[in-house]
């Protein structure tokens, strides 16, 4: 005999098994008690709710030769063919493909001719919302004004698209996302059933992904059942087959973005995809821990309403009186925008690495929150006393106290006075680079003058290929040497110095070619 999903064989045969769903079921069997059914019912919610199932229980009991307080018996004549699917008085319609006018126009027709057996003709429509217009205003008429044994009930997870026509013509059920406990209770009922050892933390898990659907945890705990065959399935072994990541991970993963670690979310991600986790999966989970941090951040009185365990909740609290809330809802706006461009992406971990640089580097962004961020940050430098030297970018990634940005934000001063044989070369320099040989003549046009030791002519490169032509080869910085002494008719000396950027040759350097040229000005 083939096997049976658990949601197929486990399905709800009573209002009793039916879970998360008191409101609907009471208001049901309190209508059944009294004798007032409606001839025409809205069930609309979620995905995995209950909607067709409680549709079904209801066109049970409604024909029910020996009906009890939980509704059908499930044992007498009628009860055993409608759950068969063999009896007439029970018509089960898919809209998504059948959604056509004739296809509804049948309908109208079949509902002239009464049941053959039970009371009640029962019409369950799934996904109604599929229903084309004309199929809708062929609906109408016997949707208002149906036969006295004729039910139409409608299930739908988007109401929003029924016409307000068919809306008003019906009552309207509204199923509810089931909560985590519910779900959990139920599995553990059905694990005992199966006699499967399970971990709790493991079915609450399944349960937290499910997203409020019986019908999809049932699904999920099905595939991890598969995977751990025979053995206790427990959390780490969830985690595995759904794909997810620990909470653990997140904990870290916050840390490195709170302490701008670029590196250290950028390592922790490819120790996450070494791991082969579901990337998808992985953004929506650190959503949700980022939710559960602004919920503590929120308020104490919260935590009742946050799924994790004692542990877990400790070490958010601490985390949460590390971050700002408008930090925090920084953070989830950057990752909320992040879940929609990955559904129809090729390149998802490029979009996430941008993802947490952003979260790391708020200058990235001209938004109001990021810019709060950057101000937080410079707050944060004073408070703990570092200086924010003139010229040096606040979030480069190295200390604002290291030798090196001191250095470089120490203006240069001015020389007392330049050598005439200097300054000839300085004011010709032109001329004397357009007769060099090459390479040097390309490599010396990019070079800016200054003024070195013992009156020295210093060349300042940049760091390339051009430093590297003179620094490396002695040979080159003679023949340079070599040149500019015959064109001054006095022996040079040449000094090369190399700079990452003509900003750091500012900072660090006189330009000699601006102080001489502006001297020739003043003359003029």
């Amino acid at each position: 005999m083939s096997y049976t999903a658990l949601y197929r064989k486990f399905r709800p045969d009573t209002f009793a098994d039916v879970k998360g769903q008191e409101h609907i079921v009471t208001t049901l069997k309190n209508q059944l008690k009294a004798n007032r059914i409606g001839h025409a019912y809205l069930f609309t919610g979620t995905r995995g709710t209950g909607k067709t199932t409680v549709a079904k229980i209801f066109a049970k009991a409604v024909n029910c030769e020996r009906p009890t307080e939980n509704g059908p018996c499930g044992e007498c004549r009628i009860c055993r063919a409608i759950a068969s699917g063999a009896s007439m008085n029970v018509i089960e319609i898919d809209a998504a493909s059948n959604n056509g006018v004739d296809n509804i126009r049948e309908i109208v027709e079949e509902v002239s001719y009464s049941p053959a057996e039970g009371k009640y003709k029962v019409y369950i429509i799934d996904e109604v919302h599929m229903l084309s217009i004309g199929a809708f205003n062929a609906l109408l008429k016997t949707l208002e004004e149906p036969p006295s044994y004729v039910i139409f009930i409608l299930a739908t997870t988007e109401v929003h698209k029924l016409p307000i026509t068919i809306l008003s013509r019906c009552q309207r059920y509204d199923f509810k996302r089931i909560s985590i406990d519910t779900i959990t209770d139920r599995m553990k009922e059905l694990m005992d059933a199966e006699q499967v050892d399970t971990e709790e933390k493991a079915l609450r898990y399944i349960a937290k992904t499910a997203d409020g659907s019986l019908r999809d945890a049932l699904s999920l705990l099905d595939q991890c059942i598969a995977f751990n065959l025979g053995e206790t399935l427990t959390y780490d072994k969830a985690l595995d087959v759904l794909g997810a990541v620990d909470t653990e991970v997140f904990s870290r993963l916050l840390r490195h973005v709170l302490d701008r670690n670029v590196l250290g979310c950028i390592e922790l991600l490819e120790e996450i995809i070494m791991q082969g986790r579901e990337l998808t999966q992985f953004v929506t989970d650190f959503t949700w821990y980022l939710r559960n941090l602004m919920l503590v951040r929120a308020s104490d009185k919260l935590e009742d309403v946050i799924d994790m365990s004692t542990d877990n909740l400790k070490r958010l609290r601490e985390e949460a009186k590390m971050a700002d809330m408008d930090r925090i809802i920084r953070y989830i706006r950057i990752f909320s925008e992040l879940t929609n461009q990955l559904r129809y992406a090729s390149q998802k971990r490029i979009l996430i690495e941008l993802a947490l640089i952003k979260l790391c580097r708020p200058d990235m962004e001209v938004t109001d929150d990021s810019l709060i961020d950057r101000i937080r940050q410079v707050e944060d430098k004073i408070d703990n006393g570092t200086a924010l030297l003139s010229g040096e970018n606040v979030y480069a990634g190295q200390g604002a106290g290291s030798f090196q940005d001191k250095k470089r934000t120490q203006r240069p001063e001015l020389p007392k006075a330049v050598p005439e044989d200097v300054k000839m070369i300085v004011s010709q320099w032109p001329s004397i680079v357009g007769d060099a040989v090459q390479p040097m003549k390309t490599y010396l046009k990019s070079a800016r003058l200054s003024l070195g030791g013992d009156n020295r002519l210093m060349i300042v490169l940049e760091d390339g290929s051009a430093s590297d032509y003179f620094t490396r080869n002695q040979q080159n910085k003679e023949q340079l040497e070599m040149m500019l002494s015959e064109f001054a008719g006095k022996e040079i000396e040449v000094n090369i110095q190399t700079v990452g950027s003509s900003r750091e040759f500012e900072d660090s350097y006189v330009d000699l070619s601006k102080l001489i040229n502006m001297e020739i000005e003043e003359e003029d």
